[in-house]
């Protein structure tokens, strides 16, 4: 991941972190939010993150994801979380809460992304916190997700998950090329 584009002269981390919200998106908010979405993971793809999509990732495409996001909050089958500033969309995370029978008890954590201008400041840390509060309000005593990325494994081992292993040539880079894939678990108390 490369370091946030940020005039470190004129703003402090810190008063800069403290300008950024965290919140839980309603069905309807989660459709207003699709083109900030949408920004957000296109410049993940093509900052060469490994999260599902192939480069070029065209708008029209991931703003189809996006609605379809949506449509999961709405029915119940997602939470939706994203951290803003004034400039809008920094930062999203997702909560599959939608599980089988017999794993109600658990979610999957999905499409952890923070734009690069963002990165190293604290909204990936936010992101996860917040994440897990809303686990823990919708009955989620467990938490699972994977990641391509060894920055993404430093926060979330930082945060108390426990790494389970890794899968090699678990899927392809957007620009193509294998890479391989982290598991990770936390309970939550």
């Amino acid at each position: 991941m490369e370091s946030a584009c940020v005039d470190s002269g004129r703003v402090s981390e810190e008063s800069w972190a403290a300008a950024v919200r965290v919140r839980v998106l309603s069905g309807p908010q989660a459709h207003a939010a699709v083109p900030g979405l949408t920004d957000v993971l296109l410049d993940c793809v093509a900052g060469g993150a490994s999260v599902s999509f192939m480069a070029p990732l065209d708008r029209a495409t991931a703003e189809g994801f996006w609605r379809n996001v949506a449509a999961g909050v709405e029915q119940g089958e997602r939470i939706l979380l994203v951290a803003e500033d004034g400039e809008g969309v920094l930062g999203t995370v997702q909560l599959v809460v939608g599980q089988p029978p017999n794993q109600p008890h658990r979610a999957d954590l999905s499409k952890m992304l923070v734009h690069r201008r963002a990165r190293r400041l604290g909204v990936g840390a936010a992101l996860m916190q917040a994440a897990e509060d809303a686990a823990r309000t919708a009955g989620k005593t467990l938490l699972v997700l994977d990641t391509a990325s060894p920055d993404a494994e430093r926060l979330y081992t930082r945060a108390g998950w426990v790494k389970v292993g890794v899968i090699p040539n678990y899927a392809l880079w957007p620009e193509g090329g294998f890479c391989d894939t982290t598991y990770f678990y936390k309970a939550l108390g």
